[in-house]
């Protein structure tokens, strides 16, 4: 504990005199220093003056690159919002469930930029197409026990997923898989995304856009029940 804090009723040459045994007490206290009124004349006091400026300028380019960022922030946000627009309308142009399988991979592909997309659909459909990215499993979610957590949980699931998993959703590509995300599309099944990059997908990334992407398009399948 310093002389000071242990000292009641302290006068103004006391308080004086300990600062000046003390030159660098300021260093402990950035916020006393800028609440100090300094006189205007020259003297010993411009260099308590040049440290407020210095604390001043440090403050106003600490907020200006928060400021930054947070425009940066928003203008990705605003993309992504687009984004998600878009694959909302051509989701609600398809007419037939070939279109709306057909719109879903094109849009993650094309707009956002994915390197892999695959839709786990629990059905089998005749008129489903043939292709690498459509897995139909009418059986179910209980076929797929490396997805039990996640499809209790039912929500987006976001970084480098387990061999087992990487192994059914991509095959061969697994390998190349090293980030990815699942959402879940009610009960119609899964959608994943997976990317060549490890940091695109990570578990502390938000999750608002990947939500409303599954609830768009669990809403688009869900006009089209399986067939009996």
């Amino acid at each position: 504990m310093s002389e000071l804090s242990i000292k009641e009723g302290l006068d103004a040459m006391e308080v004086a005199s300990y600062l000046r045994r003390h030159p660098d007490f300021l260093n402990d206290f950035p916020d006393l220093a800028l609440a100090l009124v300094l006189p205007r004349e020259q003297g010993s006091a411009a260099s308590l003056a040049s440290y407020q400026l210095d604390v001043l300028r440090d403050k106003n380019r600490d907020l200006n690159r928060r400021l930054h960022e947070l425009i940066d922030i928003a203008h990705e946000n605003e993309a992504l919002m687009v984004r998600v627009h878009t694959l909302t309308l051509a989701l609600m142009r398809a007419r037939t469930l070939p279109e709306t399988v057909s719109a879903i991979v094109a849009a993650l592909t094309e707009d956002f930029h994915t390197d892999f997309v695959r839709l786990l659909l629990f059905r089998a459909d005749a008129d489903l197409p043939v292709a690498p990215w459509l897995i139909a499993a009418p059986e179910g979610a209980g076929a797929f026990p490396a997805f039990a957590e996640f499809f209790k949980r039912a929500e987006p699931l976001c970084g480098r997923l387990q061999p087992e998993k990487l192994d059914v959703l991509f095959g061969t590509h697994a390998v190349e898989v090293h980030s990815a995300v699942l959402l879940p599309i009610g009960s119609a099944g899964l959608l994943a995304i997976g990317s060549h990059d490890a940091n695109r997908f990570h578990p502390g990334m938000g999750t608002v856009f990947l939500k409303l992407i599954g609830e768009a398009v669990a809403t688009a399948l869900a006009r089209f029940p399986a067939a009996a």
